[in-house]
């Protein structure tokens, strides 16, 4: 269900004082081989990095993940003064190989599948995604209920790609971090599993996160040019841990 992405949101403290997470299974991470890499899906550049950043650089970049960028985020500031859609768009492509680099990802390891902003087309998409996918096959993408409409779209087409080809789904949330409450009823706990980062998969993600300026840091002094994701939003991924929902 979409929702509005207004307010500062469950703040992090409330998040890191629920018992709950440390009660979840662990997710294994072993196993995966460069013969059947996970296919990371992104609605917008830098997705991919705050939602399971930490679990791509333990699979070992390239060798062990590769990325799919559906839009590139070139609606991030719709009103803004200082860049364009277009410049937007160029601007964090660039910063996309920049973290995924940091993660160790190859440029040959990541697809940029060109949809709007916005408007994704869960059809093509999920023909796209369902070429790329095979039985067994990791597929980590946002999870349907994540309340952002471009989330919540590419974890349907995904959802529907894994069924028609037997990949296993694995979803993560971002946004549901904001508006969520711990416990909330509306969030499908029972199917979370917790992928304990080790400290150098940490370290990476923080400095994948850093090479999204675009993101993290105004664009320019206008309102309409403040980042989207301030220190508030950016405390919600230095967790020790990273959560995925299982089928």
């Amino acid at each position: 269900m979409v929702r509005p992405i207004v307010g500062a949101g469950t703040d992090e403290r409330t998040w890191r004082a629920w018992p709950a997470p440390a009660t979840w299974p662990a997710l294994a991470v072993d196993g995966r081989t460069p013969t059947t890499p996970p296919l990371v899906v992104a609605p917008h550049p830098d997705d991919e990095v705050l939602g399971v950043g930490g679990l791509v650089a333990m699979l070992g970049g390239g060798a062990g993940a590769e990325i799919a960028v559906v839009t590139d985020g070139e609606a991030s500031h719709p009103g803004s003064t200082v860049h364009s859609p277009v410049e937007l768009a160029a601007i964090r492509r660039a910063e996309t190989a920049t973290a995924c680099g940091l993660l160790g990802v190859a440029p040959a390891a990541i697809a940029h599948l060109g949809h709007p902003d916005g408007a994704v087309d869960e059809t093509a998409l999920t023909d796209a995604l369902t070429t790329r996918l095979t039985p067994g096959r990791w597929c980590v993408t946002t999870w349907r209920g994540d309340g952002h409409p471009d989330h919540e779209a590419v974890g349907r087409a995904a959802a529907v790609a894994c069924r028609r080809t037997g990949a296993t789904l694995l979803e993560f949330p971002v946004w549901t971090w904001h508006w969520a409450e711990p416990d909330d009823p509306g969030v499908p706990w029972h199917r979370a599993r917790r992928i304990d980062l080790t400290e150098a998969a940490r370290s990476a993600k923080r400095e994948a996160i850093d090479a999204f300026p675009s993101q993290i840091r105004p664009l320019g002094p206008a309102p309409a040019d403040a980042a989207i994701l301030p220190p508030h939003v950016l405390a919600r991924f230095a967790r020790p841990y990273e959560t995925v929902f299982v089928p």
